[in-house]
């Protein structure tokens, strides 16, 4: 027998991410599902000025709606060099939600003029955890360098243009294992793994 999350996401390199993290983390007996293999539902706009406000916009729709333990994630990139933007808007920063060559293109425009000693910043996780044991948000930092121009065809959003701090690779050029040991996802849902072998350990009704 297995318990059942669901991971609030339709992205599928987002889920096979996730998925892969709790499997490195050791848990079993937990099903994860993503929001394309439930019934669907209307989804609530992610307006939270915050991360950890839109993840938990949409862990505790996904529960309320399905009834299952949720997991959302919301994350972005911060640029020192921008005041922190993108930010939550990484997702739609060029105006089309989802576009990530539109919305990396138009990064490197507004760095274009910045020297490389002031491109520093970080991608931002913020995973938000709703079921009837209560609600826990928590949060993994990325630190890095934007790049002039991408690298390497892996990953998604803007892992081609991020070298992260001591890598000779971008997130772009690293395989699956190697970004999910250390990104910024993968740190914050390391502070979740006891939850989550609490919600593998038990027996489904």
């Amino acid at each position: 027998m297995t318990s059942r999350l669901l991971l609030a996401s339709r992205n599928a390199k987002k889920l096979r991410e996730l998925r892969q993290v709790v499997a490195d983390a050791g848990i079993v007996g937990l099903e994860v599902v993503g929001l394309d293999e439930v019934e669907p539902f209307e989804e609530l706009p992610e307006d939270a000025p915050s991360f950890e406000g839109n993840a938990l916009i949409k862990a505790r729709q996904g529960y309320e709606r399905t009834g299952l333990p949720c997991l959302a994630d919301d994350s972005g990139i911060c640029v020192d060099a921008l005041n922190g933007m993108p930010g939550v808007l990484s997702a739609r920063w060029s105006g089309r939600h989802g576009d990530d060559p539109a919305n990396t293109a138009l990064l490197l425009a507004q760095l274009s003029d910045v020297p490389a000693a002031r491109r520093g910043g970080e991608f931002v996780s913020a995973c938000a955890l709703v079921s009837d044991a209560g609600e826990s948000t928590v949060r993994g930092v990325w630190r890095g360098t934007i790049l002039r121009e991408p690298r390497g065809d892996g990953g998604f959003g803007y892992d081609p243009v991020f070298l992260p701090d001591g890598s000779a690779v971008t997130a772009a050029e690293m395989s699956p294992d190697e970004k999910n040991a250390v990104s910024h996802r993968a740190r914050a849902l390391s502070s979740l793994v006891e939850p989550l072998r609490e919600l593998a350990a038990r027996v489904p009704e």
